[in-house]
């Protein structure tokens, strides 16, 4: 989207957002009756909405690569969309889900959602991961006028009128969590090293920027891994060599077991070498084995130690469901808030038409998140808090920094 269909972009959102909230102001009520809310006006676009449901989609990869890390989203969607019928479904009518496997293949992905959109009618999808099968996806959902909520930590330089970002952009995340550690560890020289693909090229390069050109760093080394692969020996050579003070990581998948395990077993634990990563959550160390990473840290903005009552409920509900030795990361937890955000939308316009649900959302804070706060922003993304987390052996992380609230920023001046 170019500067100035941005522009264009929000002075209709902030107009339309005016009117239709002076309308309708009918968010989370749980008891609403479809009766109340006929079909023909709350459903003029043709949507899978009868009296009584409404279909949405569920899209992740269930199988492949990627299904380590995006499980989780699958588990935590289902969960939410299971306590909103609870309450009476949306606008009255009981959701129901549609799920369809992108088995980490970015053109499924696309072709999934073209059939999600334009065979299934779904009023809302939630899914993809990586940045990748978001990119595959985000021209279909375009051109169909579909209505995404994508729940991953990503690079940010995006913006769309079909998507709501429920996880952090770069200057949450990366730009923040460099900050800290910098400053945490005095650290001046820095290995960058992600899988090969849009979001780790694109975050470290963004990274690079800052450390070289705000925190007065030096990248000593700058690797990519092809997506899937478990052969890091000579990676972890010349990291040995060049002995950098920060290792900051963003390997993906089922390629984080092998990265971890290798660094481990070469003696690159936290006592010699300090990490800070942006890709590791509770469900990537399920895998990993928490004695593999034990001192090293995670930049995201939700763990599942957080001490809050919305937390806590969310926790024991998620593992109600799902069982006792269920973990629950980062993207899992923003997966969670989707369904939710979706419903208030919907109810705050009195609609499932997506152009109607898309400008109600903005400036509607969920208070009842499990990371404790979060407002959507006219820009589709969330505020929300920047969290460093300590991994401990037992795949669980202290919370050892936590920010303020960070407005999202997806297009930070001298990074695009």
């Amino acid at each position: 989207m170019s500067t100035n269909d941005r522009r264009r972009f929000m002075t209709k959102v902030g107009a339309l957002t005016g009117a239709l909230l002076a309308v309708s102001m009918v968010s989370g009520m749980g008891s609403a009756f479809a009766e109340d809310f006929p079909t023909a006006k709350v459903n003029t676009t043709k949507l899978a909405v009868t009296d009584k449901t409404v279909k949405v989609g569920i899209l992740h990869s269930a199988t492949g690569t990627m299904a380590i890390s995006e499980t989780g989203s699958i588990q935590a969607e289902k969960l939410a969309i299971a306590q909103i019928n609870e309450m009476g479904g949306v606008l009255g009518r009981k959701i129901e889900i549609i799920q369809e496997d992108g088995a980490s293949d970015w053109p499924t992905f696309a072709e999934k959602s073209k059939k999600l959109l334009e065979n299934d009618k779904v009023a809302a999808v939630f899914g993809c991961w990586t940045s990748a099968s978001r990119k595959a996806a985000l021209p279909v959902f375009e051109k169909d006028n579909g209505l995404l909520f994508y729940p991953t930590f990503y690079e940010g330089l995006e913006q769309s009128k079909n998507v709501f970002y429920t996880g952090q952009e770069a200057t949450q995340q990366i730009l923040a969590g460099l900050d800290w550690i910098a400053k945490e560890k005095k650290a001046k020289t820095f290995y960058l090293i992600g899988s090969d693909y849009i979001w780790p090229r694109t975050s470290m390069k963004i990274a690079r920027k800052h450390i070289e050109q705000h925190l007065g760093g030096k990248v000593v080394g700058e690797e990519y891994i092809a997506l899937g692969d478990t052969q890091f020996g000579s990676v972890i050579n010349k990291i040995k060599l060049k002995k950098p003070d920060i290792i900051y990581a963003a390997v993906v998948g089922g390629s984080n077991v092998a990265w971890f395990k290798q660094l481990n077993a070469a003696g690159l634990n936290s006592s010699k070498q300090t990490m800070l990563t942006i890709s590791v959550t509770e469900d990537e160390v399920l895998g990993i084995g928490g004695e593999n990473l034990a001192g090293f840290y995670s930049a995201m903005k939700y763990f599942q130690t957080l001490k809050n009552p919305n937390n806590e409920k969310f926790v024991a509900d998620f593992k109600k469901m799902w069982g006792p030795k269920a973990v629950i990361g980062d993207v899992t937890q923003a997966a969670y808030l989707g369904p939710w955000l979706w419903k208030a939308a919907v109810e705050r316009a009195g609609s499932f038409d997506v152009d109607k649900a898309v400008v109600a959302l903005p400036g509607y804070e969920l208070k009842t998140a499990p990371e404790g706060y979060v407002k959507v922003d006219p820009n589709h993304h969330l505020w929300s808090k920047l969290r460093i987390g300590k991994w401990r052996a037992d795949g669980q992380a202290d919370v050892v920094y936590e920010s303020e609230l960070i407005k999202p920023d997806p297009f930070p001046k001298g990074y695009q």
